[in-house]
């Protein structure tokens, strides 16, 4: 396993650093963007399709277009629950794998350390 080059000191040379690296992984604050982005694309998507309903009521005028509107209604709704559910699991399933990439750097960082500590003493 190769080591890693050595990260420069200073605030600004760090962060250019983590930039051009791969060292520490900057997605979290990305994932977080994204879901919370996703999110107002399906409320959007939901006043849409109240909007339709209503649109639908009044366009007819009558009960009959009152009683068409309620299951457009239950089932947009319906939709709009199942697309923030999965939403939801998708950035989880993100967020999951860049922890387990975080925590196998950790332990990479472990092993070469205790590799490095038993080198340095002899072996009975």
């Amino acid at each position: 396993m190769r080591r890693p080059l050595s990260r420069p000191q200073g605030s600004g040379a760090a962060v250019l650093w983590d930039l051009l690296t791969f060292e520490k992984l900057m997605t979290n604050t990305v994932v977080h963007l994204v879901y919370w982005a996703g999110l107002g694309i399906i409320a959007i998507v939901a006043f849409g399709i109240l909007g339709a309903t209503i649109g639908v009521a009044i366009r007819e005028g009558s009960l009959f277009g009152i009683l068409l509107a309620i299951p457009v209604l239950v089932v947009g709704l319906l939709g709009i629950a199942a697309a923030i559910l999965l939403w939801r699991s998708f950035m989880e399933f993100y967020v999951a794998i860049f922890k387990i990439s975080e925590d196998l750097r950790a332990l990479r960082l472990d092993v070469e350390a205790e590799r490095a500590r038993t080198q340095g003493r002899p072996t009975p």
